[in-house]
């Protein structure tokens, strides 16, 4: 007949089921971990475009100008390769992240990116708010940035 477990047994069983912090994995997350990712990943690159062609509306109006003074000088000359220029940096950028999706620092990396955007494009929905409510006002378009 089988013998019960004793306190010690039981006191080892648990701490070989606890995993170690030295002994951790060398990647991280599972399969639909990774699909989220790549949700979020997908989603930068879509607000890096609706922030382009915000950005350009803005400039092209005389509402604002373009902070970085290398994408300003292709705002001013060539609207198209300005979009093209800042599409394909956070694409290339976007890409190797996401190559590297398994150590913790791109993760970081892709998240911050994110909420960069994310509260990038808040700025621009809070922009063209206060340009709605100055044409409601009958204010016209002096509304400053």
């Amino acid at each position: 007949m089988p013998r019960a477990p004793s306190a010690d047994d039981l006191t080892r069983l648990m701490a070989e089921s606890i995993p170690s912090p030295t002994h951790a994995p060398a990647h991280i997350g599972t399969l639909q971990h990774f699909r989220w990712l790549e949700g979020i990943v997908k989603a930068v690159l879509v607000l890096n475009l609706v922030d382009a062609v915000l950005t350009l509306i803005w400039i092209q109006t005389g509402l604002a100008t373009e902070a970085n003074p290398v994408m300003a000088a292709l705002v001013h000359n060539s609207p198209i390769a300005f979009i093209l220029a800042k599409v394909a940096l956070v694409s290339l950028g976007s890409g190797l992240l996401w190559r590297l999706r398994t150590r913790p620092l791109a993760v970081i990396g892709i998240f911050a990116v994110f909420l960069a955007y994310y509260f990038l494009i808040l700025y621009h929905l809070d922009y063209a708010n206060m340009l709605v409510r100055a044409l409601l006002s009958g204010q016209g378009l002096e509304v400053s940035a």
